[in-house]
């Protein structure tokens, strides 16, 4: 058992990081009253290292912080030792084996993240939390989530992972009527003590094992979302592994176990029934019969992975009480991110695809195998993944390759291995017009009815500042293709 902390105004936080959820974590801390430290090797003129490269608005967040009264530590060698702290707040994205959050442990400081700090922050009344985790979706269920609790009338807000911080939503002094939370490996191994009203993990599959060290691991770190369930575990029928997962959770007396399927659901399921999404979980009689939620049609294509993020959504907003309309209407006005599989442009018969979202191998499997024949943009930073698998089931598909990144080699021998044939293209310049010469290399591949496809299967910031600026650099090479076309 933990000790507890002291009154806010009587505790010294050590917030390490200082990226979106670092800002939010030392800002709420200070309008609490406690004394806050803020460490990162980065400094507001470093272009890169460190986590990240500073934009024009961290500096800014960084003076604010500072006229609030924080204690700013920047530029290298500023985590190397632990201040004196009755508390740390992490970054999601450090690693437990840091010697700073090691020294925290072995000092019993307590650390958490910005989404344990959130939950232990909220008020009697506070909006219950639908929490989505698992490898590839999170971003579109929860937005599909979100959809669907505004068409019921309810001020429901997506957060976490997805953009606004959950301590910027838990601390809205107007307050919301749910959460649909996403959750990152990385903030859920950083948490100990949510209990979400409702909870699902979409999929399992490697990826982040460079962090977690292993895929056990890994898996822990996304079970932890099913701890303390009042309502409803939702699983995916497919993924045997996330069924375990609810069966090894200690949740609340009377939570149940919901499962989402593209086949035909049991009871206590979702499914597809013809092109029906179909209710057999929150219904009276679900032995014997089923309640049309929505067709495929009110999605935004029938892709595999958007009918089963559909699914996973509708779930979670039946176990909120959601009627069936509402789940239907919300399915209707939802509209996907950007970088999720976005049809950039058409040229002479060829489609260019932007998936820049694609951060790991299954995420980029699932969108080679929504085309027929495509030109595979792929590479970046593969944390710790392999590829055998993801070649050996989309080779047929593939009309060539073109890589990038500091791990393409680990592409590279997939192909060798298991598709030899497939024409591959390396681009290393790490220039500004990288993917200018990226997409010039894809076009001379690809045919009439081919997809260019970005579906990277890697992270970004070997390259690129983050996901989103790999596929803006994308969008614009294509977009200075068709002008030339």
């Amino acid at each position: 058992m933990s000790t507890p902390l002291p009154p806010w105004n009587q505790v010294t936080a050590v917030v390490c990081g200082f990226g979106v959820s670092g800002f939010a974590a030392a800002d709420t801390l200070l309008h609490l009253g406690a004394s806050v430290i803020v460490l990162d090797e980065r400094e507001p003129d470093d272009p890169g290292g460190g986590s990240g490269p500073w934009a024009e608005s961290d500096a800014e967040k960084a003076r604010l912080l500072e006229f609030l009264g924080a204690d700013l530590r920047l530029g290298p060698g500023s985590t190397e030792r632990l201040p004196r702290a009755d508390l740390v707040v992490t970054s999601p994205g450090w690693r437990p084996t840091v010697p700073l959050l090691v020294e925290a442990a072995a000092k019993g400081v307590p650390v958490w993240g910005e989404v344990e700090l959130a939950w232990r922050l909220r008020g009697e009344d506070a909006a219950p939390w639908l929490c989505v985790t698992g490898t590839n979706g999170k971003t579109t269920v929860v937005q599909m989530l979100e959809a669907m609790l505004q068409a019921a009338g309810l001020r429901g807000l997506a957060v976490g992972n997805v953009g606004t911080p959950v301590l910027q939503a838990v601390m809205d002094p107007e307050g919301f009527d749910v959460l649909a939370v996403e959750l990152s490996s990385y903030q859920l191994h950083w948490s100990s003590s949510i209990a979400a009203e409702s909870a699902a993990v979409l999929n399992l599959a490697p990826d982040h094992l460079d962090w977690h060290g292993s895929l056990e691991a890994y898996g822990a770190d996304k079970a932890r979302v099913y701890e303390g369930v009042q309502v409803a575990c939702v699983y995916n029928v497919q993924d045997p592994a996330t069924e375990q997962m609810v069966r090894d959770a200690d949740v609340a007396e009377g939570a149940r176990a919901i499962g989402f399927t593209l086949g035909v659901p049991g009871p206590s399921m979702l499914g597809v029934v013809d092109d029906v999404l179909a209710d057999r979980a929150f219904i009276d009689d679900r032995h014997s019969s089923a309640q049309e939620l929505a067709t495929l049609a009110d999605l935004p294509d029938a892709a595999p992975h958007t009918v089963a993020n559909a699914l996973a959504a509708a779930a979670l907003a039946r176990a909120h009480g959601v009627e069936p309309r509402a789940v239907r209407d919300g399915l209707r006005s939802f509209r996907a991110g950007p970088h999720r599989i976005a049809l950039v442009a058409e040229i002479d018969g060829v489609r260019y695809v932007d998936d820049s979202k694609a951060t790991n191998p299954h995420a980029a499997l699932a969108s080679l195998t929504s085309v027929d024949s495509v030109v595979w943009i792929a590479g970046g930073l593969a944390k710790g993944a392999t590829f055998d698998e993801l070649v050996q089931a989309a080779r047929d598909r593939l009309r060539g390759v073109v890589l990038i990144g500091t791990d393409r080699d680990v592409i590279a021998d997939a192909l060798r291995r298991h598709a030899p044939d497939v024409p591959v293209v390396e681009v290393v310049s790490r220039e500004d017009d990288l993917m200018d010469r990226v997409v010039e290399s894809a076009t001379r591949m690809a045919r009439a009815g081919d997809t260019v496809l970005l579906a990277p299967g890697c992270a970004s910031m070997d390259q690129f500042r983050d996901y989103a600026a790999r596929g803006d650099a994308f969008v614009e090479a294509v977009r200075r293709l068709d002008g030339r076309a």
